[in-house]
């Protein structure tokens, strides 16, 4: 008889569970934007093992034939001018150069090589490339994909009260480049923290989108920013951003672009928060969870 009493109990207990777990588990959006960001992330030894610099070619190319979107990639101006991917803001953190990019020519930056140490560089022989080298690239891509263009606007190579002074030429390089290879206006955002640049976007692309990144402990501020600005997306740090931070910015009129997030528990507490747009260190496992998985 006290076999038939606990059967029941158990029963109760075990659907109890799983329909926790099915409550917690995030509900797949098909209007979600994946990207990867910094193409296929940073380097990591395990999930996923990437060894691809971020921002290099390989890392934008593998995080596009795994399904994402598109990509987010960070630029820079070279000493002549060029635009250049690269992420850190000295060559030495991660590569064989010194200084910073805007001390170099684009083709002396291009003759570096990444560096990721071990064991990363066993493996990768990646170099810094120009813009212009990826959107000549992504140009034969079958569908031009999104890409986010985060602008580093803080030369540290520069005296303190000019580290900023590059950000309008780097700005009109940039709206150049994206004319010279006809990239469709709706698959770029330009991304800055800084309202000025979001006024330097708009003279010189005035049909580009521009997203406004906003530190997550300063919300308040950055949200009344986004709506001087008139910018229509707020850009948020996946480790620090909650459901009701992404809620207040939909109830206020914006995209919510969200940004980072490696690990199934990170993904998932990232998605409760109901972005817009993920740019994800993980596209693979992202893209799993959402069910669009090409692998």
């Amino acid at each position: 008889m006290r076999k038939y009493r606990l059967l029941p109990a158990a029963a109760l207990a075990f659907f109890l569970l799983l329909t926790a777990c099915t409550a917690s588990k995030p509900v797949a959006n098909p209007k979600l934007v994946v990207l990867g960001h910094a193409g296929s992330g940073f380097y990591t030894p395990i999930s996923p093992f990437n060894y691809r610099p971020p921002s290099s070619w390989r890392g934008i190319r593998r995080a596009l034939l795994r399904g994402a979107d598109g990509v987010e990639i960070d630029l820079q101006m070279s000493r002549d001018s060029v635009v250049m991917l690269y992420h850190d803001q000295h060559l030495q953190d991660g590569s064989t150069g010194t200084g910073c990019v805007s001390e170099h020519t684009a083709a002396e930056l291009t003759q570096l090589r990444y560096k990721g140490g071990f064991p990363y560089d066993l493996i990768q022989k990646e170099r810094p490339i120009t813009f212009d080298t990826l959107l000549a690239r992504l140009n034969r891509w079958p569908s031009f994909p999104f890409i986010h263009l985060d602008l580093h606007e803080d030369d540290q190579c520069l005296p303190p009260g000019r580290q900023s002074e590059q950000v309008p030429r780097l700005v009109r390089q940039i709206a150049h480049s994206l004319a010279r290879y006809h990239v469709p206006m709706a698959k770029v955002l330009f991304i800055t923290m800084d309202g000025s640049t979001v006024r330097l976007a708009r003279a010189a692309i005035p049909a580009v989108r521009v997203g406004l990144e906003i530190a997550s402990d300063d919300l308040a501020a950055g949200l009344k920013t986004a709506k001087t600005e008139k910018v229509h997306t707020v850009v948020l740090d996946a480790d620090r951003v909650t459901p009701e931070q992404s809620a207040q910015a939909h109830a206020a009129g914006f995209k919510v672009v969200v940004f980072g997030g490696r690990s199934p528990k990170d993904l998932r507490r990232v998605l409760r928060t109901q972005p817009d747009e993920i740019e994800v260190d993980n596209v693979k496992r992202l893209l799993q969870m959402q069910g669009r998985s090409q692998e």
